[in-house]
């Protein structure tokens, strides 16, 4: 009989590793979950069913020849804006788009480290907005609750990963692209210090704020993916120091600075931390304290570094727009981003990128009195299905902004941070939390909410079942 759910990464390896299972086991019945939800759910924009069943054969023949790797013989999903030899890379849009060549360099990472790729999940137009919603794929809907979005823009992978179609996947985190997913649907999302995963063939994605990172349901599952799957190419701008981040999951975090921080960064439009999901935070910094650790409320001195943001997230958006095999088939909102990014590609880009630095000091001081700072991942749980899809240019902007003000500032600095569960709201809506560091600090970050995991068991829970979702469309 066919497990409903997957089986975890690391338990996956072992039972692997252990002859208990095969991988073309495994990669069938990650096959079967996909097409059991694909109406449902919709997390997939590409199955690699032929590609991935040979993948598994081969996996099973090395298993067999008592070869060993990080992943070997373990089916993952990676997110349609990585490179996937022999398919497309459409990024969210509409259009025709050749299969690529070779693999992006995460996903020839994740092959070296023996995984099998089964599919690329779905995210919204070239990742600009907190929902996977589009004329190109439809809508991908939320495990706990299919009337909701999963966010976005890495929602394929975080509502796969959720509903135990894969045990672990990849995502991109530009403004919040893996965390908003991974507390809107009850995950760890990490987001990696810049660099720490590479996103070759684009050595900086949209001018540096955008990186790969790790959804999973353990935070030991989301460091094991991380661990494979990072590494750089010969010719990254960015190569941070090796760092094996397993390493920190178990280990003592010792007795840190906490700044709980719930006040939302510099936004251009009004952001209010909702009161239910400030409950779920609190209870957060609670639990940390009740640990051991000293938590007190304070602010990162952010000053005004939206400013910094939008050139840099403009001018990617309008150097994929360059790559559109259709530009006239893509949204009308991304199609006045790309002009603006136009507009702001030449001096505003230049002197958005030089504020790094001067940011990277001003912030960095704040962590000579704190060791990590606590701060909610949104300031609400997920919309409904359609709620901000089917809006104006503007009134995106506004929505996006008061439900997602906290992520972004994290992308301009290019530091680490990782989304734990927060606990629910309202109808059972999933939330999240970030712990969030200076440059490096990926196995503080790990350590810390690995802690935190083994007392509040947040993976234990589950998603209602595929039946019970069914009733909650709307």
């Amino acid at each position: 009989m066919m497990p409903d759910r997957a089986a975890g990464l690391a338990e996956s390896v072992r039972a692997l590793a252990d002859g208990e299972v095969t991988s073309r086991t495994l990669v069938e019945q990650a096959l079967a979950r996909i097409e059991a939800t694909q109406p449902t759910l919709n997390a997939f924009r590409v199955v690699r069913a032929e590609a991935a069943l040979a993948e598994a054969d081969a996996a099973d023949r090395e298993l067999a020849g008592g070869a060993r790797r990080p992943l070997l013989g373990v089916p993952v999903a990676v997110k349609d804006d990585m490179d996937v030899a022999g398919e497309p890379t459409a990024f969210g849009c509409r259009g025709d788009f050749p299969p690529v060549a070779q693999d992006g360099e995460a996903v020839r990472r994740l092959r070296a480290a023996g995984a099998v790729i089964i599919g690329k999940t779905n995210t919204c137009e070239l990742g600009q907005w907190p929902f996977t919603e589009g004329p190109a794929f439809g809508e991908t809907r939320n495990p706990w609750h299919t009337g909701h979005t999963p966010g976005g823009s890495s929602g394929g992978s975080a509502a796969a990963v959720a509903a135990g179609l894969v045990p672990a996947a990849l995502g991109s985190d530009g403004a919040g692209s893996v965390r908003i997913p991974a507390s809107w649907t009850h995950l760890i999302g990490i987001k990696p210090q810049r660099g720490r995963i590479s996103t070759w063939p684009r050595g900086e994605s949209f001018h540096g704020i955008t990186v790969n990172g790790t959804l999973a349901r353990t935070v030991a599952d989301a460091a094991l993916l991380l661990d494979a799957a990072g590494g750089n190419h010969e010719r990254d701008p960015h190569r941070p120091p090796a760092l094996t981040v397993s390493e920190a999951v178990g280990r003592d975090p010792g007795r840190l600075r906490i700044a709980l921080s719930l006040k939302p960064p510099f936004t251009a439009v009004p952001a209010r931390l909702r009161p239910e999901v400030r409950d779920r935070i609190l209870e957060v910094a609670e639990r940390l304290a009740a640990s051991g650790h000293a938590v007190e409320e304070a602010d990162p001195p952010y000053g005004q570094i939206g400013l910094t943001f939008v050139p840099r997230a403009t001018a990617g958006i309008a150097d994929w727009v360059r790559e559109s095999p259709d530009p006239a088939l893509l949204d009308p909102r991304t199609r006045g981003a790309a002009r603006l990014g136009r507009l702001l590609g030449g001096a505003p880009l230049r002197a958005a990128r030089r504020a790094e630095a001067v940011l990277h000091r001003r912030i960095g001081a704040f962590f000579e009195s704190y060791d990590v700072v606590l701060a909610p991942t949104t300031a609400a749980p997920p919309p409904a299905i359609g709620a901000l899809s089917r809006l104006g240019g503007l009134a995106t902007d506004r929505a996006m902004i008061a439900a997602c003000p906290y992520a972004w500032p994290w992308n301009v600095l290019g530091w680490p941070g990782v989304n734990v569960p927060a606990g629910f709201v309202g109808e059972g809506l999933p939330v999240g939390a970030q712990l969030l560091g200076p440059a490096n600090s990926e196995p503080l970050l790990v350590a810390l909410a690995a802690q935190l995991e083994a007392e509040l068991r947040w993976h234990e829970l589950w998603p209602p079942r595929e039946a019970d979702m069914d009733s909650a469309v709307v």
